[in-house]
């Protein structure tokens, strides 16, 4: 088992891989029973490790939301600290489920550009010495 400094310090992920993607892509009433499924300390871990990731930061504030201050501060310091603050602010929090907040992919409606064939001919000299060649 790794000690809890060691997860912050070398930044890697406090739980399994699995439990992280269904975290991200957890519904909004799904995360919490999840979030429960871990231990405080580990959690708070989970809340640090995501927020040092900008792709996972409304995940961190959700799961920062459910840890005590204690924990956030006495491992990660100040960043606990500022991640314990923003969890708490409402307008701060979306919503923890991150296919929401995708911007929508388009695709270009215009016929694709037709380009007129190359012609190169060669001429009868050219020809000749390639043939010969």
């Amino acid at each position: 088992m790794f000690s809890s400094r060691d997860a912050f310090e070398n930044d890697f992920c406090p739980v399994q891989d699995e439990l992280l993607g269904e975290m991200y892509r957890a519904s909004e009433h799904g995360l919490p029973r999840l979030v429960e499924s871990v231990s405080s300390e580990v959690r708070a871990m989970l809340a640090l490790f995501c927020y040092r990731r900008n792709h996972l930061h409304s995940l961190a504030l959700s799961i920062a939301a459910s840890c005590s201050e204690r924990d956030l501060i006495q491992l990660g310091g100040r960043v606990g600290s500022t991640l314990y603050a923003l969890s708490r602010e409402p307008s701060a929090r979306p919503a923890p489920s991150a296919y929401g907040n995708r911007k929508p992919i388009t695709l270009s409606t215009k016929p694709l550009s037709a380009f007129s064939p190359i012609e190169d001919e060669l001429d009868e000299d050219e020809f000749a010495e390639a043939v010969t060649a």
